[in-house]
């Protein structure tokens, strides 16, 4: 046998052994993991007992006894998969953590160091000795911080792969070689090249245990402000996010989790791309919204084309819709005429404009004023009767506002002078493109006016796009809610009336807490907000997400380089306006996603539109070059290309097209009824990766718009694996 051969057979036997000694730690700690479970069950189980003593106070013991138990059990239960993913070897000089003992009750691979396993969530024995370091403690920190020239007392760092209970796999990282004893096994070639040649699955890869120093930088960044993070295609922006909202709950859970976490993406189809991370972090009390679910009652998925997108999003279109809220209804009265006592009262459209402009100085809502709009009006109508009647036959000014606010002929009036009105009531008034001029007139130019003429004309009130969101909120902020009737608050411990339970002050804050916690549909006061793709977020879209975060701090993550919106001054000041101007900025480097050979293609491109703009470095080659077929006929060779695509990756796998043709695409495709091929746009690819793409004509998308090239970038930089793109025309691609 060749020395090779006796080399790699010791290797495998290494491993072999290594992966052993790993799963008897990984089984008990799901020995323990199904104590814990069942203690938890238990729990849950005794405190619905405890109602059966009949007391009022029993009940909310019962309460609060069911709800942490039942938080327990959820919490055991969404981490079984891949619950531990790590393992630090200290050195003898490690210092105790911050957030006390952390060494696993095995015996340390370095002499005088101590082993720290790490995972999704903390477990200690029942001798309460650390099984597993939550990822997010203090004392799991240099799982993802530690590099060779700062080893942070670690000598080896291990990467454990599993699938449900069993080690598939391990990745070592030797960081300190002189400290590790000569018998110290090293497995692989490095956690992180293993992990991103591996396929994505059918949603984002779970990062937690390949996260890289630059990424944990901005992820442990303190919470207050604003933490902006940049960087490029597949530096794992939305990764760090995702982490950093999980990282911030578990630091600050009693802030962060009772005010709430809002993390705010570019399109539904990126929510239901990442909406499994969070869970799998230990995290389910974040909220996950597209721009176009951000207003309650309305949802929107499709955009507009990228000049009326444009023209909707720039904030002068706040000055529009201002301008609209306080117009007159389409068939608003011209007048009012009421008999009283054989004497005729009436206002003409003159007085009844004077009214309503006197109505809504001073930013007053037009649906919350609907009352003092009825009450200006009787006024009015009821001075003239000292014109026509003497002091002594003039009724009394309630007796007057009486009888004619119950007239049907009133009410009639009001209900189309001053109706109660919906934003998307409003926003249908751009229909008429006279009215659309003229709130238009002065704000944009003649030729964005028939930009905006031309879009509204299609407008659908019942399938609004992306971009009618954000004017829908103005909307709902300039028209107000009508005032609502006073209702007494339920006070939770008054058993009947003048009888009150007797309770401590640990039920009542609890009980305050429970109420803090039921938050309404269109809530405002979210304590942290991350805005995903930021590059792409319009000043009109900006505004929208501020208003939910009034007081919240910020996480901030995106790339300038693939910025679909066309003046970055108008949007960084957008910004700046809704999250403050106290903020850290970060800027990761390293592609970890694209193979060198895809992220080549893409960098061609949008250097030839851009010459000096800066790019991450890719880090991995694939040895597979990416495909570029010129062909006569689009549908079969895409089919053909989709097919062979599918064919090569275990993955996931993206078809990209135009807005104007993905729908075309999608049903050329339906044949293969594959659950893991999806159809989107270029605006829809961001943020995504897939283990293989297909690009459906590139031409097309770079001319999609003022900035498709950035489109296109988008698009090329989406795959890990493959890369196969399908034109008509060659031209796009720039000359190596």
């Amino acid at each position: 046998m060749s020395t090779e051969r006796i080399t790699a057979a010791g290797r495998d036997e290494t491993a072999a052994a290594e992966l052993a000694a790993e799963q008897q730690y990984i089984d008990r700690v799901y020995r323990r993991l199904a104590v814990l479970r069942v203690s938890a069950a238990e729990s849950e189980k005794a405190g619905f007992n405890i109602a059966k003593v009949g007391t009022f106070g029993a009940l909310v013991e019962r309460d609060a006894m069911v709800y942490h138990a039942a938080r327990r059990r959820l919490a055991l239960d969404a981490e079984y998969e891949g619950l531990v993913f790590g393992r630090l070897d200290m050195g003898p000089n490690a210092r105790p953590p911050d957030d006390g003992p952390a060494s696993a009750p095995v015996e340390p691979a370095v002499p005088g160091g101590e082993v720290r396993y790490i995972g999704r969530l903390g477990l200690r024995d029942e001798r309460y000795e650390p099984l597993v370091v939550d990822w997010r403690a203090p004392a799991a920190a240099p799982f993802y911080r530690a590099t060779p020239t700062d080893r942070m007392d670690v000598v080896r760092r291990r990467t454990i792969r599993s699938s449900g209970e069993k080690v598939v796999g391990v990745e070592d990282d030797l960081l300190d070689p002189e400290a590790a004893p000569a018998e110290m096994a090293v497995i692989g070639d490095g956690a992180l090249l293993a992990a991103l040649t591996r396929a994505t699955g059918v949603g984002m890869r779970d990062i937690v245990a390949t996260i890289q120093r630059e990424q944990d930088d901005a992820i442990r960044s303190p919470a207050s402000g604003v933490t902006v993070v940049r960087g490029g295609p597949g530096t794992g922006k939305t990764a760090v996010a995702l982490h950093r909202a999980a990282y911030l709950l578990y630091n600050d859970r009693n802030r962060f989790e009772s005010g709430g976490v809002l993390v705010v993406g570019p399109s539904d189809v990126f929510v239901g791309y990442v909406a499994r991370v969070l869970p799998s972090l230990g995290e389910d009390a974040v909220t996950l919204r597209s721009l176009g679910q951000l207003l309650p009652g309305y949802t929107a998925d499709r955009h507009d084309p990228p000049e009326l997108a444009v023209a909707k999003g720039s904030v002068r279109m706040a000055r529009v819709l201002a301008r609209a809220a306080r117009d007159n209804a389409p068939e608003t009265p011209g007048r009012i005429r009421i008999l009283f006592k054989g004497q005729l009262l009436q206002l003409d459209g003159r007085a009844l404009s004077d009214a309503r402009r006197d109505i809504l100085n001073n930013g007053a809502k037009r649906n919350a004023v609907r009352p003092k709009a009825a009450g200006l009006v009787l006024d009015t109508l009821w001075r003239q009767t000292e014109e026509l009647f003497s002091k002594a036959a003039r009724p009394k000014r309630e007796e007057f506002a009486q009888e004619i606010a119950e007239r049907p002929e009133f009410r009639e009036f009001m209900s189309k002078w001053w109706p109660r009105l919906r934003p998307v009531d409003v926003l249908g008034w751009f229909r008429d493109g006279n009215r659309l001029r003229r709130y238009c007139e002065g704000i944009y130019s003649n030729q964005q006016i028939g930009v905006l003429t031309r879009g509204f004309a299609r407008f659908d009130p019942a399938d609004p796009r992306v971009e009618d969101i954000a004017l829908l909120d103005e909307l709902n902020e300039l028209l107000g809610e009508p005032p609502a009737r006073n209702r007494p608050k339920r006070d939770p411990y008054q058993v009947a009336d003048g009888v009150h339970e007797l309770s401590t002050r640990f039920e009542r804050e609890a009980a305050a807490r429970r109420l803090a916690t039921e938050r309404p549909a269109d809530y405002r006061e979210y304590a942290h907000i991350v805005v995903d793709e930021a590059q792409d977020v319009s000043p009109m879209q900006w505004r929208m997400v501020a208003r939910r975060g009034e007081y919240a701090s910020w996480t901030v993550v995106g790339d300038p380089a693939q910025a679909a919106w066309p003046d970055p001054a108008e949007a960084n000041r957008a910004m700046t306006e809704a999250v403050g101007k106290r903020r850290r900025d970060f800027e990761l480097t390293t592609n970890y996603r694209n193979a060198a050979e895809i992220f080549e293609v893409a960098a061609r491109v949008i250097r030839r539109a851009e010459p000096g703009i800066s790019l991450p470095t890719a880090v991995r080659r694939a040895g597979v070059p990416p495909k570029h077929e010129t062909v006569p006929e689009l549908r079969p060779a895409v089919e053909a290309a989709v097919r062979e695509v599918l064919a090569e990756v275990e993955g996931t796998v993206g078809v990209i097209a135009t807005s104007v043709t993905r729908d075309e695409v999608a049903g050329w495709l339906t044949g293969l009824a594959e659950p893991r091929l999806q159809v989107v746009t270029g605006l829809d690819a961001k943020g995504m990766e897939y283990d293989g793409v297909v690009v459906v004509e590139p031409g097309a998308l770079a001319a999609e718009g003022a900035n498709g090239v950035r489109t296109l970038y988008v698009a090329l930089s989406r795959a890990t694996q493959r890369l196969t793109t399908v034109a008509t025309n060659g031209n796009w691609l720039p000359a190596a």
